[in-house]
């Protein structure tokens, strides 16, 4: 069975791509790796333009980073503002590793775990959610984080999508509208948006 990004035991064969990276002023050394969404020897242009974009909610000083893969979106948030708590999930183990390897790499401090979506962050709650989601797992999986992230988000937190507008974007702005009451495209280049909702009580 061939895996994908989303598999949660990848067995294919491991091969690791090395790069620096520069966003937003910040430099990262990464390893990006098979069996993890966006293997390659550069920083994916969805993950990029949400990191470029990203601006912290203010409602409480953490963020959750949503199918993290090897961990760009995650660790150039942290790097960009080293006061918030960032947090990792992915449910793939080998994503999961490579998160933490390049946490190190780069002595930045995010805490990764094994994570199907939100289940092992019971009770815990955040000032900001963001995904690249894995929209090729299929819209059940894609519908559950946006409409799991309401009850995960603080008051006045937001949730902050990127996908290709065309390749399933707007119906994930349609589902985070319906769930939110509220949806806005906060950067379009490329036919890339970057959507964000607000849990606004």
């Amino acid at each position: 069975m061939t895996d994908h990004y989303y598999t949660e035991k990848p067995t294919s064969e491991i091969r690791e791509c090395r790069f620096d990276w520069r966003i937003a002023g910040n430099t990262l050394s990464l390893v990006s790796v098979s069996g993890v969404f966006g293997f390659g020897s550069r920083v994916d242009r969805a993950s990029e333009l949400l990191i470029s974009n990203f601006k912290p909610s203010g409602a409480h000083p953490s963020v959750l980073d949503v199918g993290c893969g090897y961990g760009p979106i995650s660790l150039f948030i942290k790097a960009r503002y080293p006061h918030l708590d960032v947090t990792a999930v992915d449910i793939n183990e080998r994503a999961v590793e490579y998160t933490a390897k390049n946490a190190d790499f780069n002595n930045l401090y995010v805490r990764v775990l094994k994570s199907d979506l939100y289940s092992e962050l019971e009770g815990r709650t955040f000032g900001d959610i963001v995904s690249n989601p894995p929209i090729a797992a299929g819209k059940a999986v894609t519908f559950r984080l946006i409409q799991e992230a309401l009850h995960r988000l603080c008051p006045g937190g937001a949730l902050q999508i990127v996908a290709y507008h065309n390749k399933g974007g707007e119906t994930l702005k349609k589902m985070m509208r319906e769930t939110f009451g509220n949806a806005e495209d906060v950067v379009k280049s490329g036919g890339i948006r970057v959507y964000r909702s607000v849990k606004t009580s």
